[in-house]
């Protein structure tokens, strides 16, 4: 998927058209995580929609949750989600990082072409 070290660095709209295939899947992971968390607390949590999607949107975002929970199935919901929530910030973070750091060391570790000695002096 990435360039090897021998390789060129990637023309900037090859770079852009990668940053927004990782951008979109990250933004994919976020919708799906966010269904899955306003659903648990809808129908686990007992809660409102708004206050489903309030907790799952919070804990995603790496905030916290918002709102009492009363039924056990809701907290056990609550306490899986946020490992997940917490999980799901740092994978997507570095999903929507890696094109840019890897084009960074790319440039930074770049081999220069062989030169022959006699060409030197």
């Amino acid at each position: 998927m990435y360039e090897t070290r021998t390789e060129p660095v990637l023309s900037t709209t090859r770079f852009l058209r990668r940053l927004a295939t990782h951008g979109l899947f990250a933004l994919a992971l976020v919708g799906v995580s966010l269904l899955i968390g306003t659903l648990g607390y809808h129908s686990l949590g007992r809660q409102t929609w708004i206050d489903s999607f309030l907790n799952a949107s919070m804990l995603l975002g790496g905030m916290g949750p918002v709102g009492e929970i009363t039924t056990t199935s809701g907290k056990l919901f609550a306490a899986c989600f946020a490992l997940y929530a917490g999980l799901m910030l740092i994978g997507i973070t570095t999903l929507v990082l890696a094109p840019v750091i890897h084009r960074i060391l790319h440039t930074v570790h770049l081999e220069e072409p062989d030169v022959d000695e006699s060409e030197e002096g």
